[in-house]
């Protein structure tokens, strides 16, 4: 028997025995009545709050369970598609006499597969650092600009056309922050639109300082969207859209809980909107 039936059960033993208890006790004294009853709903009050309260608890913990073993899975295959990838590039580059081409062409695909698992290990590591409280958010000022246009050209090359990741970037914005956390923001957000994207559908990416002087970026996708009653859940640590059975991309659950915790570091804001005719928006403001 489980152990919250067990307490379900000692519960409802203890409340009955309360109103036997309670009966008896009216019937040899019927002037404390009152008092009795009174008594007595208290403490079933307090007996049923104590219990809705663990019920909730267990439920919680039970949930968190549950991500954290579908996060050590997404972990899992994460590392293994891109090892198992490059294991048989460089197999293929040792056992046949390839030309040079096409053992460049190999060593280029390896690399890129490394690249994925760089920014695992980076995202896993951070988010250890940010929960334990160990990271110091080293802030200088940096072109945000440059960073932006740098990671887009990274990332372009995973996509499938040089066109898929469409840029407007306004030249030489610069903001006071963390290097590398502001660069595993616009990593995050920009993998997360072509995550849960159609291939080759374009994404938008945008950078410009409004006239109220407050620098705003944006990554706007045409994708499956995200439904209103999820948008308050999707920066949690772990939480994914969509449930386990129905969902195909891939992922750790990691991203956007590591956009939400450095963007509150740098005194900035995101917003999540849906995009025209679908898709997703997130626009961040500085400043």
């Amino acid at each position: 028997m489980k152990p919250l039936t067990i307490f379900y059960v000692l519960v409802f033993y203890v409340i009955a025995q309360l109103f036997w208890w309670a009966t008896l006790l009216i019937e040899l004294e019927p002037i404390r009545r009152g008092m009795v009853i009174g008594e007595g709903i208290v403490f079933v009050s307090l007996m049923s709050f104590g219990a809705y309260k663990l019920h909730k608890a267990i439920n919680r913990e039970k949930k968190m369970n549950a991500q954290q073993k579908n996060f050590l899975l997404s972990v899992t295959h994460e590392l293994k598609s891109p090892l198992a990838s490059i294991k048989l590039y460089l197999q293929t580059i040792q056992k046949r006499d390839l030309d040079q081409e096409t053992q460049k062409n190999f060593i280029g695909k390896s690399l890129l597969d490394i690249e994925r698992l760089d920014d695992l290990v980076e995202n896993m590591l951070l988010a250890s650092k940010i929960e334990n409280n160990s990271y110091s958010f080293p802030k200088e000022q940096l072109n945000l600009s440059e960073l932006i246009e740098k990671i887009v050209a990274r990332l372009q090359i995973h996509v499938c056309n040089k066109e898929a990741l469409i840029t407007q970037i306004e030249p030489n914005i610069f903001i006071t922050g963390d290097k590398f956390a502001m660069a595993s923001v616009v990593t995050n957000l920009i993998e997360n639109a072509v995550k849960y994207s159609p291939e080759c559908v374009p994404i938008h990416v945008s950078l410009e300082r409004k006239s109220n002087g407050k620098v705003c970026f944006k990554v706007a996708d045409l994708g499956m969207g995200i439904p209103d009653a999820e948008k308050p859940k999707i920066f949690d640590k772990f939480y994914r859209v969509g449930s386990e059975n129905t969902r195909k991309t891939k992922g750790t659950g990691l991203g956007l809980f590591i956009v939400k915790q450095v963007l509150e570091n740098h005194q900035a804001l995101i917003k999540v909107k849906n995009n025209t005719p679908s898709g997703t928006v997130f626009e961040v403001s500085f400043g």
